[in-house]
């Protein structure tokens, strides 16, 4: 079966926390719960810094400062009615790319106090459901998006994030 996920490591401590596993695992499970066959998409990660994603953070969406985690679709396939789901019969077979930054996620994960690999599993996942066409700035998508990343998490048996102490105040930013 074709690995659904390429790693570009771009900050050196992304390698010793085995993030190839973790990125084709939030994959898998993601594209398997949504009914896409994981071995018939693309995704491209980059697991870099704080300072790189804080660049293309201001180059893509007007805000000079890091995130944990961005993504760029490669198809526009979200619904134009608040709370539908988007059509994915229109994804195509590479999905687009995503970046994740170590030093907000490791920040992020602590605030919580939840195993980094578990954060950066939920910030995958939630990365790939943007790429699906899932959003958050209306209230009836973010309700859609976030129930699907308590099932998707809760099938990879990892606890609903939106629960942990400090959630609220790390995923402000997403």
């Amino acid at each position: 079966m074709q690995n659904p996920v390429d790693i570009v490591i771009e900050h050196e401590a992304w390698e010793a926390v085995g993030l190839d596993g973790l990125a084709q695992e939030a994959a898998r499970a993601a594209l398997s719960h949504l009914g896409l066959d994981p071995g018939e998409h693309e995704i491209c990660v980059m697991a870099c810094d704080d300072a790189r994603i804080a660049e293309l953070n201001a180059a893509f969406r007007d805000k000079s400062r890091p995130t944990n985690v961005l993504s760029w679709p490669s198809a526009d396939l979200q619904s134009d009615a608040a709370g539908e789901p988007p059509d994915l019969s229109e994804a195509e077979p590479e999905l687009g790319d995503i970046a994740i930054a170590w030093e907000t996620c490791n920040a992020e994960a602590e605030a919580m106090g939840k195993p980094f690999a578990d954060h950066v599993r939920h910030l995958l996942v939630h990365g790939i459901l943007h790429l699906l066409g899932y959003d958050h700035i209306r209230d009836e998508d973010a309700a859609l998006m976030e129930g699907l990343e308590v099932a998707i998490l809760g099938e990879m048996g990892l606890a609903n994030p939106y629960l942990l102490d400090g959630a609220e105040e790390a995923f402000d930013g997403l």
